[in-house]
């Protein structure tokens, strides 16, 4: 069988399944096993796939229709420009954190050795993406899962990143430590609401999805304990639900923080929100 007729057969049971961009899926699921670009497996009518290259990609497919997630199937997600290995212990990044990160970067650029903590840091992308950028920073990760902390282990060591994990219950993981900025995109999606997500998702992990009733569990956490882990004019930034920033503005503002600020995601929906202690 050919690459070309392989991917035609596997996009056609991946739409009957619903499972979104049925062709896409089907060619890089195709492209991680030959290590061949994706286009051109799609456009190669005369190759003939070895059985051993059939028999592997006949293992991921059925997983794929059982809607385990693509990423974790080909083990990567791009994050700012770099690959990120990504399994089921962690949250796959999403594009709306990468505007998070890039205003991370951009409000420490200007300070000559800062400091910052990456709090549910997950994959390590936010962490890893900063200390890439700002190589004499001193970037820091806390997570509660010891199995995030490994994939963020994995991915700072892949990448060249030098970061310190910490492992704990939010900001009690880094016990004394002051940061210029701390940085987190926690679980805030209402309990009630994760059953109905879509299955994709619901693969992932659930602690890193659940919020609590509303949703606002841990920003509540976040805005009494962050501002006594801040150095003076120091800076917190937020990924928030879709419907959660003026809510959250609201708990900062409760919490301490001023100048509170609400910036929007790609589909112009207010998604982060930065303070000022």
């Amino acid at each position: 069988m050919t690459p070309c007729e392989l991917i035609r057969q596997t996009a056609a049971l991946f739409h009957s399944a619903g499972i979104p961009d049925p062709a896409w899926d089907s060619a890089l699921l195709l492209a991680h096993l030959t290590g061949q670009p994706p286009l051109n497996l799609r456009l190669d009518t005369d190759t003939q796939l070895s059985e051993d290259v059939l028999r592997a990609f006949a293992a991921l497919r059925d997983r794929r229709l059982e809607r385990t997630p693509l990423q974790y199937l080909t083990h990567e997600q791009s994050f700012l420009g770099h690959t990120f290995y990504v399994d089921e212990r962690v949250l796959i990044p999403r594009p709306e954190t990468e505007l998070l990160a890039e205003r991370v970067i951009h409000a420490l650029r200007p300070i000559k050795t800062p400091t910052a903590l990456d709090l549910c840091c997950g994959s390590g992308c936010i962490a890893v993406s900063v200390a890439l950028a700002l190589p004499g920073a001193q970037v820091h990760a806390a997570d509660l899962s010891p199995e995030a902390l490994a994939v963020t282990r994995q991915n700072a060591e892949t990448l060249g990143a030098r970061i310190t994990l910490h492992q704990g219950d939010l900001l009690a993981a880094v016990k004394d430590l002051r940061f210029h900025l701390i940085v987190s995109n926690p679980p805030y999606i209402p309990s009630a609401e994760c059953a109905a997500l879509q299955r994709e998702v619901l693969r992932e992990p659930f602690m890193a999805l659940d919020g609590g009733g509303d949703g606002l569990d841990f920003y509540r956490r976040i805005s009494r304990e962050a501002p006594r882990h801040l150095l003076p004019g120091g800076a917190l930034f937020l990924e928030v639900g879709f419907d959660q920033a003026e809510a959250v503005c609201a708990l900062l503002a409760a919490g301490g923080f001023t100048r509170t600020a609400i910036h929007p995601d790609l589909q112009g929906i207010g998604r982060m929100v930065e303070a000022y202690v």
